[in-house]
C-alpha cells in the first residue's frame, strides 16, 4: 500500500464480438479466448480479498445511480471486533512505539530491505528514521495503529503496517479518515498470507476509534482506484543517475550536453523567496486551505496540521514562500518532502537523493518560476532528481521544467467511501508520503 513506480499496462478492448471484426471470437479454442479465460480466472483470484470489502467494485465502473459516500455504514462500537485477528502460530502482534529508538531501527531495517522496489529490482525505498517518525506521529496519532508482527521464536519483526488519522474533504463533506501507509512484508514469507490479516487488523485498530473511512496509495490496480497519477522526473544529477540506471543518455546526445540541459541557476530568483519558519504557519495555513478548496478530494489542514506537514525538518521536509518585500505579504508556497532510494548493486553509488514535489500554491509568482525555484534549492542540497506526480496543477510545469514521465503509475484509493466518477488527477489535492 505504498508507493510504487511500476508501470501497469492495460489490456486493449477487444473489439466487437461479432465474426467480421474478430474472426477468432466463436472459436473457443482460440488464443485470445484462452488467455481472456486465463486472464479472467487470475483476476478473480487476484481480487478475492478486496471483492470481500467496501471498496469500490470493478462491476460497479460507471453506474451513475450509485450515492456517493459511505459505502457501509459505520457500526455500534461495541460491535466491533474487540480481540485481534488469528496470525499463523509462528507469528505475533506488536505495537510498534515509534519513540522508542530500538522500535524505530527496527522498522527503518524491515523497509530498508523489504519495502517496495522498481519493476528491475535496481531501486528500493529508503525512508529515514526521521521521516518515519515524521510520517507516523501527527497530532492526534494512535500508537495502537503502528501495527508489527513478530516471529515468536526469535521475536524479529517481519512485517509492519500503519495508520495515522486525517480529515479528507470530499466535494462539501470533511470525513475523518485513516491514511494507510507502509505495509511491508519480509521478502521471505510472502507466500503466507500475511497481508490480507494485516489490512484487516489495521481497519479493525481504525473502527475501534469510531473511523470509518481510509485512504491508501498502491502501484498495483486494485479495485477500484478513485484516478491513477504518473510519476515524473526531474534530474538534477544526470551523471550519476545514467551512471546507475535511472535513466538513459538521449538518442544523439552527448554526456556534455545532457548535463547542459538539465543545469539550473545558483540560486532562486524570485525576490522574497525564502525557508517557511514557524510564525508563517498561520498565513500558510489561510493560502493552503484557499488553493486545496477547488480539488474534489484534498486533506482538510488546520494550523496543527501545517505546523506538523508542513515546517520545515532537515532531510524530511523542505518549504519555501514568497514574502513580498513591499507588503510583506505571504503570497506563493512550495514544499518538497525527501525519500532516498538505495542502489541495488552499484559499485560507486549506495543512495540515490530524491525530492518529492508535496504541496504548492501559487498566486502572484507563476507556478513555473516557483518550481522553478524548488529545483533549484533541491538542486543547491545536493538532490540527484526531483520526483512530481501529475496531481493538483502539476501537469502545467511539468514538460516546461524538463520532466520526463516515468514508468511508474500511483493509484489512489479510498476505503469505505464511493465516488460516483474517476478523477482526473487535476482534480486530486492530496498526496500520501
Amino acid at each position: 500500500m505504498g508507493d510504487n513506480k511500476s508501470p501497469s499496462g492495460s489490456p486493449k478492448e477487444n473489439p466487437d464480438n461479432d465474426s467480421d471484426a474478430n474472426p477468432l471470437a466463436k472459436d473457443d479454442s482460440s488464443l485470445e479466448t484462452i488467455v481472456r479465460k486465463f486472464q479472467d480466472s487470475m483476476s478473480v483470484k487476484k481480487h478475492k480479498f478486496w471483492e470481500t470489502q467496501p471498496v469500490g467494485q470493478f462491476k460497479e465502473v460507471g453506474d451513475s445511480s450509485l450515492p456517493e459516500g459511505p459505502i457501509e455504514p459505520p457500526t455500534p462500537l461495541s460491535e466491533v471486533k474487540q480481540e485481534p485477528y488469528n496470525l499463523p502460530t509462528p507469528y505475533e502482534w506488536t505495537t510498534c512505539d515509534m519513540d522508542s529508538e530500538d522500535t524505530c531501527l527496527e522498522v527503518y531495517n524491515l523497509l530498508k530491505n523489504n519495502y517496495v522496489e522498481d519493476d528491475e529490482n535496481m531501486f528500493r525505498f529508503n525512508y529515514s528514521k526521521e521521516f518515519l517518525r515524521w510520517a507516523l506521529r501527527p497530532s492526534g496519532y494512535f500508537r495502537s495503529w503502528h501495527i508489527g508482527v513478530r516471529a515468536k521464536s526469535s521475536k524479529k519483526l517481519v512485517a509492519f503496517i500503519t495508520g495515522v488519522p486525517a480529515r479528507i474533504r470530499v466535494r462539501d463533506e470533511v470525513v475523518r479518515m485513516a491514511e494507510i501507509n507502509f505495509l511491508c512484508v519480509h521478502k521471505k514469507l510472502r507466500s503466507k498470507r500475511l497481508a490480507p490479516v494485516m489490512i484487516k487488523e489495521v481497519t479493525r485498530r481504525v473502527h475501534l476509534e469510531n473511523i470509518w473511512q481510509a485512504a491508501y496509495t498502491a502501484g498495483v490496480v486494485l479495485p477500484t482506484p478513485i484516478t491513477t497519477c504518473q510519476y515524473w522526473h526531474r534530474s538534477l544529477n544526470p551523471k550519476k543517475l545514467i551512471d546507475v540506471g535511472f535513466s538513459r543518455l538521449g538518442a544523439r546526445m552527448t554526456m556534455s550536453r545532457t548535463i547542459k540541459l538539465y543545469k539550473l541557476p545558483d540560486s532562486p530568483v524570485t525576490p522574497g523567496f525564502r525557508k517557511m519558519e514557524l510564525r508563517d504557519v498561520p498565513a500558510v495555513t489561510r493560502l493552503l486551505r484557499n488553493y486545496l478548496s477547488q480539488f474534489v478530494v484534498a486533506p482538510d489542514f488546520d494550523e496543527d496540521d501545517v505546523e506538523h506537514w508542513l515546517l520545515p525538518s532537515e532531510n524530511v521536509v523542505d518549504s519555501y514562500l514568497v514574502e513580498s518585500p513591499e507588503t510583506h505579504e505571504i503570497t506563493d508556497f512550495c514544499s518538497f518532502y525527501t525519500l532516498p532510494s538505495s542502489i541495488l548493486g552499484n559499485q560507486t553509488y549506495s543512495t540515490l537523493k530524491a525530492a518529492y514535489s508535496y504541496y504548492n500554491v501559487s498566486t502572484k509568482t507563476p507556478l513555473l518560476q516557483l518550481m522553478n525555484d524548488a529545483l533549484i534549492v533541491a538542486k543547491q542540497k545536493d538532490y540527484d532528481v526531483f520526483n512530481a506526480l501529475d496531481v493538483m496543477q502539476n501537469e502545467s510545469f511539468l514538460k516546461e521544467l524538463k520532466f520526463g514521465p516515468g514508468d511508474g503509475q500511483l493509484h489512489y484509493y479510498l476505503y469505505n467511501y464511493r465516488i460516483r466518477r474517476d478523477l482526473k488527477p487535476s482534480e486530486l489535492g492530496l498526496v500520501l508520503l
